[in-house]
């Protein structure tokens, strides 16, 4: 069979190579963003920091929520995040319109009693491989640490070190087969990163985190610290038409959703800046919700499988006055669009992919499809997100895996059977998944976010 690229049935992509304005200053919004994200309890706040100056209002889980008709709010749970528009006119039946993503890329995360003494006097840190990364992709590159501590008073810090560590690779004098039979690094012996030279007694990596939190390294009772590539995203290649960077996975769709959400809420953002089409107000409750742990499955309270999004719309939904009854109306006639980075078709590779869905980069975003609902599309929600993509003019095109490789999941199906919202699973095609440095074109995002703004205005 030949391979055929599927496109949009009403809308043509532009050239890859001729990359608009607009989709050049998205990309440099996304790679600030990224940029300001090493961990996702740092893309939690980044979230809730640029739609507090959009002028959402936040909230904390502890205390009792105003909401009412006209308001935009924000609220944060550990590294997930939710922030909503309320319409003039809602009340006890309106829908939501949410657009899902999540804030945490596969890597490695610090263990307890972390600073270790290797052979030949170098500091070393203790590490632990944290959901599905590719390990060579993280050797020789300037890592940082970055997450959160808490002091012994329960206060919470985020801490970042800046280029800091390094997991360097054996030379190739020392393993002179390594390119005939394959690199194979083992999990524990291979990936602990180097940070230092000298006496053991002189290591001390939580009193650098404690420095970056102007706090007793006495004082630090827990931690969740992962290692982050520090190097910039940027725009490459040809005509400038290629993107890369870490984290885009699944950040590209965090900051997609978010930009969406605040370019509805807001005139002064970026987009509407690029002279983007406006986007009507629409009448459901527009919401993003950003959650932790989708690489690891999702099960924690911050998870896409844990009550935070529940109990968000349970909120909103007796703020609005509604019955249980009224509350089943509103989510039945509801929408989630669930968005992640999906496999664009690999020149490499090709004989990987379905032969007859090849999603190219540059080809606009993709609808994800699966027999066995490990992506949660079906009809309604297929036809839904076409006619956004439609509306906002923006080519889409779809992807289904090879019936010999099984794909991943995403937070669709566990919201979707959690929620009983009807869910679609979307994103963009990339490179390098799961690597600490992923690849996209420049214009998928801008493709992507103009999309999710149009499904926001449903």
């Amino acid at each position: 069979m030949t391979a055929q690229t599927t496109r949009s049935r009403s809308v043509d992509p532009i050239q890859p190579s001729v990359v608009p304005d607009a989709a050049r200053a998205h990309a440099e919004d996304l790679g600030t963003f990224v940029a300001a994200s090493p961990s996702s309890y740092h893309a939690a706040a980044e979230v809730a920091r640029r739609a507090e100056a959009a002028g959402f209002t936040r909230l904390a889980e502890d205390a009792a929520w105003e909401v009412t008709p006209g308001g935009r709010y924000v609220v944060v749970r550990d590294g997930s995040v939710i922030a909503f528009t309320v319409p003039d006119t809602a009340g006890p039946t309106t829908a939501f319109t949410i657009v899902g993503a999540h804030t945490d890329s596969t890597g490695f995360k610090l263990k307890p009693k972390p600073t270790t003494h290797g052979a030949g006097g170098w500091w070393q840190v203790g590490v632990e491989v944290y959901g599905g990364p590719l390990l060579n992709s993280w050797l020789d590159r300037e890592l940082e640490l970055a997450g959160r501590i808490v002091t012994l008073d329960g206060t919470e810090h985020l801490v970042r070190t800046g280029p800091m560590l390094r997991i360097p690779q054996l030379a190739i004098h020392l393993d002179r087969g390594v390119n005939d039979n394959g690199l194979t690094l083992d999990k524990q012996r291979h990936t602990q990163p180097v940070w230092g030279l000298g006496d053991a007694e002189s290591a001390d990596v939580l009193a650098a985190l404690a420095a970056d939190a102007g706090v007793d390294p006495a004082t630090i009772g827990g931690y969740d610290v992962v290692l982050a590539d520090t190097q910039p995203g940027r725009a490459f290649g040809a005509g400038q038409a290629l993107y890369a960077s870490a984290r885009l996975d699944n950040l590209l769709s965090t900051h997609a959703g978010l930009t969406a959400l605040l370019g509805r809420a807001s005139s002064r953002v970026a987009l509407r800046q690029a002279q983007e089409p406006r986007v009507e107000t629409g009448s459901s409750v527009a919401m993003f919700a950003a959650f932790d742990h989708e690489e690891i499955g999702s099960a924690s309270r911050s998870g896409a499988a844990g009550p935070f999004l529940e109990e968000v719309l349970a909120r909103v939904s007796t703020a609005l006055g509604a019955t249980a009854e009224e509350r089943a109306q509103a989510y039945a006639a509801s929408l989630h669009v669930s968005s992640d980075v999906g496999h664009a078709v690999h020149p490499n590779y090709a004989e990987r992919h379905d032969p007859a869905n090849h999603p190219v980069a540059g080809g606009g975003p993709i609808l994800k499809i699966n027999a066995n609902q490990r992506y949660a599309t079906d009809a309604h929600g297929a036809a839904a997100w076409t006619l956004a993509c439609a509306t906002a003019g923006v080519p889409t095109q779809e992807f289904v895996s090879n019936n010999v490789l099984p794909c991943g999941s995403t937070i669709g199906p566990i919201s979707a059977t959690r929620l009983g919202i009807r869910t679609v699973d979307v994103g963009v095609p990339i490179l390098s998944m799961h690597s600490a440095r992923e690849l996209t074109a420049v214009v998928d995002p801008w493709y992507l976010t103009r999309a999710m703004g149009a499904v926001l205005a449903r």
